[in-house]
C-alpha cells in the first residue's frame, strides 16, 4: 500500500489498485458514485439554461432526468467493461429481453405515450390547480413525469394518477390563464317577503367579504363578458318559495368552499333587519272522513279494574 501511495503515475497507481483483492469492485463503486453525484451537480448547473430554453418546468424536469439517466447508463457500461463484461453481447441480450418485456409492460408503455402527449398538448402545468371531473379531486399539480402526474389535493394528500388514466379523463384547469373562479349559490325566499330587497340583501352581503370580487371591469371568458360584482337572479317560482341564484367571483380557485360559508354567515346576519325570510319546506297532515279510523284495543283486565261491565269489554273505535 505504501508503494501505491508513492507512485506519481495515475495509470500505474490504478493498475496496482486493480491488482488488490476486490480492487475492480472498488473502482466500479467509485465510478458509479462519481457518476451519481456528478450527474446531480451537472443537472443543477445547467438547469437555468435548460429552463430558459424550454420555459416549462415539466419539460425541463424531464429533460434533466433523461440527461442524468443517460450519464448513469454510460457509467454502468463503463463499469461493466472494467469488470470484463462483453458489452456487445450484453446489448444483444438486452435487445432480446426488451422484446419480451415490451409485451409484458405494454400497459406501462401507454403511460409513457400519454405522458409525452400531455407534455405536447399542455392541458395543465406544474403549480396549476386542476380537478378530475366526476371525481371531485381538486388540487395543485406537483409533478409531471412520463409515467404519472402527482397532485397535491386541498386535503393535503398526494394523488398519483397514471398518465394514461388522466389523459382519458375530463380535467378542469382553474389556473391556466385566469385564477378567478365563479361560484353559484341558490337561495329560496318566501312569497310573503320583499323580493327586490332579497336580491339587494344577497348582493350586499356578498360584496363585503374579503376574497370576493366586489366590482370593476367585466370579466371576459372567450367572447362573453360577465359582470364582476355579485348578482342575484330569480330562477324559479318553486313550491316553497322563490328561487334566487346568487353568482359571484372569487380571486383564487381554492376559495369557493370558504367563500360559500362566509356568504351564508353574512346573509344570516343581514336577515335580522330585513323584510326577507328564507323559505323551508312545511309538512301539514290533513285528516277527514276518508282518512280511515284508528282502532284501539282495550285489555280485559284494564276494563275490570275500571269497573266496566263485561258488555263494554272488547275493542273500541
Amino acid at each position: 500500500m505504501t508503494l501505491i501511495l508513492g507512485q506519481t503515475n495515475p495509470t500505474q497507481r490504478m493498475d496496482e489498485l486493480v491488482q488488490l483483492p476486490g480492487g475492480n469492485w472498488l473502482l466500479v463503486i467509485g465510478v458509479l458514485v462519481v457518476a451519481w453525484y456528478g450527474s446531480k451537480l451537472l443537472t443543477r448547473f445547467i438547469r437555468p439554461n435548460v429552463t430558459r430554453h424550454f420555459r416549462r418546468r415539466s419539460v425541463t424536469d424531464i429533460v434533466l432526468r433523461l440527461l442524468r439517466a443517460g450519464a448513469m447508463v454510460a457509467a454502468v457500461l463503463f463499469a461493466l467493461g472494467m469488470l470484463g463484461v462483453e458489452v456487445t453481447g450484453l446489448f444483444l441480450s438486452v435487445t432480446v429481453l426488451s422484446a419480451l418485456l415490451a409485451v409484458i409492460l405494454a400497459p406501462i408503455a401507454t403511460d409513457f405515450v400519454a405522458g409525452f402527449l400531455i407534455l405536447v398538448n399542455r392541458p395543465y402545468e406544474i403549480n396549476d390547480m386542476i380537478e378530475i371531473v366526476d371525481e371531485e379531486n381538486r388540487g395543485y399539480v406537483e409533478d409531471i413525469t412520463l409515467r404519472y402526474t402527482r397532485i397535491l389535493t386541498l386535503d393535503n394528500t398526494f394523488l398519483v394518477i397514471p398518465n394514461s388514466t388522466i389523459y382519458d379523463r375530463d380535467v378542469k384547469n382553474y389556473s391556466a390563464s385566469d385564477e378567478r373562479t365563479r361560484v353559484s349559490i341558490e337561495f329560496t325566499v318566501t312569497y310573503e317577503g320583499d323580493l327586490e330587497e332579497a336580491q339587494r340583501l344577497l348582493e350586499r352581503a356578498t360584496e363585503r367579504i374579503n376574497g370576493v370580487i366586489s366590482g370593476g371591469p367585466a370579466i371576459r371568458l372567450g367572447g362573453t363578458r360577465y359582470p364582476a360584482e355579485p348578482r342575484a337572479f330569480i330562477t324559479e317560482f318553486g313550491d316553497h318559495g322563490v328561487h334566487i341564484d346568487l353568482r359571484f367571483w372569487v380571486e383564487k380557485p381554492y376559495l369557493p368552499i370558504e367563500m360559500r360559508s362566509k356568504v351564508h354567515e353574512s346573509v344570516w346576519e343581514e336577515l335580522d333587519d330585513a323584510n326577507v325570510e328564507m323559505a323551508y319546506p312545511h309538512t301539514h297532515l290533513m285528516f277527514d272522513e276518508t282518512s280511515g279510523r284508528a282502532r284501539i284495543a282495550v285489555e280485559r283486565s284494564q276494563n275490570t279494574e275500571a269497573g266496566l261491565p263485561s258488555s263494554e269489554q272488547g275493542t273500541a273505535d
